[in-house]
């Protein structure tokens, strides 16, 4: 059968518009749509880009708030061999340049979220790009100003032919997901139509996702986690309730209106749901949710009483993954309605934090059946590095040349940059990671990125960022500082003052430095403490950052602290 029996995310179509036909799979805002009527828009939209010019391996730039649109354009580019590019509104215009400038879209496809790009586009042209595309509807004035085409007139250029037939783009690849390297700069995961399919059935049959889920979208389509859930709805049929973008009272609001038996969280978004569900006199979301997915970070143990106190129903399980493996990897069940009685689950859970004989860790559960995982050890030590290799793999980031992406057996292995173990029950363990990433509220960030930013202070000689734990956002940015002469440390909130001929630095005002550079606002510390000692180092001169680390937690009560 040649190409067709090779994988693709459009072979879903022909369920949704035979078992889904009449039935509602997509809810934003008052729109509605049937399976019937989400494939024939994805249909027009794609007749449309073929039209303008778009062609297959093209790459579409892809950075809006979440919607039914949003999902219809990621289906649309993937139906013509085109690749989607998704990028965070979150970032800065720099950081989503970056990003272009490294895959060459030839298209941008953006939305109210973004309108500040606009004007920083003009003076910061990306060569590649030649069509951008407005989701909104702006004015007339806006559309002339930045030569930008609106969905209307894309439509307008859909004209009805005969059948049309799904295709790939070369080596397969759909999308690329951005994740940062060690400098924090965006690098361009490359995930292929077969680590979607894979994927998404690994989630149908662990997590129990079934056609007559609603699933609330509380992830941005531009991670990982928030794509990979998506496509496995969307094969199994289920219907999909999108918000623009998490907000605690929307979500509540969109769970109790629908009826949502299914989402996905990190421990952030967990945190703030059950904190306003706290201050409702009735809450009539607990019956109905049931599955939960959470990613991103474990949950600390309050939380997951808290979850299984105002979510009774639910399944809870945890997942541990990363855009380089198309989402999950292992999953562990936190809770099952069936153990409510005994508690099982929880004694279970309360005990996963350790294991006798072996470094302390987190047990993130079992791999997924497709999934293949080696430790890698280097010494004689108890843990190694984790790998992987299968079909959920990456292709290559997108600089690297494909040839080349994996040109011997032991590069067939994926490093995940953790380490671990995995004991005698199959159970793998999180000890620690390879690297600095700090998981903060869902997203990675990177202490060498911050601390580029910070050292950049006339007050600053130099500092560390590191990660403690918090129950909310998993980890906490941290930020250590070494004054520079003349400058001391105040409580004051100003931007600066002189006061005796020296110059005062505040935790206040050193966010506020940081926001300037433009920095995302989930990259700027929550805490700063002033160090007054040199930073400890390695034989070789590295900075020790766990034992910054270890020195910050046991003084994190302190505020400003100074060590």
């Amino acid at each position: 059968m040649g190409f067709y029996s090779e994988a693709h995310i459009c072979q879903c179509f022909s369920r949704l518009t035979t078992q889904k036909r009449n039935s509602v799979v997509t809810i934003s805002g008052d729109r509605q749509k049937t399976g019937h009527q989400l494939v024939e828009c994805v249909l027009n939209l794609a007749r449309a880009l073929l039209h303008l010019g778009l062609r297959n391996g093209d790459v579409v730039a892809i950075s809006a708030f979440n919607s039914d649109t949003y999902l219809e354009w990621l289906l649309a580019v993937a139906f013509i061999g085109g690749i989607v590019a998704p990028l965070n509104y979150r970032w800065s215009f720099e950081e989503a340049r970056m990003a272009m400038v490294t895959v060459t879209p030839k298209m941008l496809v953006t939305d109210e979220s973004c309108y500040r790009w606009h004007s920083a586009l003009q003076s910061h042209a990306i060569p590649s790009l030649r069509w951008h595309v407005s989701l909104s509807s702006p004015s007339s004035d806006f559309i002339n100003k930045y030569k930008i085409l609106t969905m209307e007139m894309l439509l307008e250029q859909s004209v009805k032919s005969g059948s049309m037939n799904y295709s790939c783009a070369p080596e397969g690849a759909v999308l690329i997901c951005f994740t940062s390297g060690t400098t924090g700069k965006p690098k361009g995961v490359v995930i292929s139509h077969t680590a979607l399919i894979v994927q998404s059935l690994a989630k149908v049959a662990i997590v129990g996702y079934s056609e007559d889920d609603v699933y609330l979208h509380t992830a941005p389509l531009c991670h990982i986690g928030g794509l990979s859930s998506a496509m496995a709805m969307l094969m199994i049929g289920a219907c999909h309730v999108f918000i623009p973008k998490f907000e605690p009272r929307l979500a509540l609001e969109a769970l109790e209106q629908h009826h949502v038996t299914s989402l996905i969280t990190v421990p952030a978004i967990m945190a703030d749901l059950i904190s306003l569900i706290r201050l409702k006199r009735s809450w009539k979301g607990r019956d109905s949710v049931k599955k939960i997915l959470n990613g991103g970070g474990g949950l600390s143990y309050d939380l997951v009483k808290d979850v299984i106190k105002f979510f009774p129903r639910a399944k809870l399980l945890s997942a541990y993954g990363m855009t380089e493996t198309c989402s999950s990897l292992a999953f562990t069940t936190l809770f099952e309605p069936m153990f409510e009685a005994s508690g099982t689950s929880l004694q279970k859970f309360s005990k996963s934090k350790s294991s006798p004989g072996k470094p302390r860790g987190v047990c993130v559960g079992k791999p997924a059946p497709h999934v293949e995982l080696k430790m890698c050890f280097d010494d004689s030590s108890d843990v190694g590095r984790i790998l992987t290799r299968g079909p959920h793999v990456m292709l290559r980031y997108w600089d690297q040349i494909p040839e080349n992406a994996s040109s011997s057996i032991e590069e067939a292995w994926l490093d995940t940059g953790d380490i671990g173990f995995i004991d005698d029950h199959g159970d793998l363990w999180l000890v620690g990671r390879t690297n600095g990433r700090i998981r903060s509220g869902g997203e990675n960030v990177y202490p060498e990125e911050v601390e580029a930013v910070l050292d950049q202070h006339p007050g600053v000689i130099s500092s560390i960022v590191v990660g403690i734990p918090d129950p909310r956002l998993t980890e906490m940015v941290v930020a250590c500082i070494r004054l520079s002469d003349n400058w001391q440390w105040s409580n004051n909130s100003s931007k600066f003052s002189i006061q005796s001929n020296e110059l005062f630095l505040s935790s206040e005002n050193l966010r506020h430095y940081c926001r300037e550079k433009n920095l995302s606002r989930y990259k700027v510390p929550k805490m700063f403490i002033l160090w007054t000692t040199t930073f400890p180092l390695t034989t070789t001169g590295k900075v020790r950052r766990d034992q910054v680390r270890r020195e910050v937690m046991s003084q994190q009560q302190s505020s400003p602290s100074k060590l």
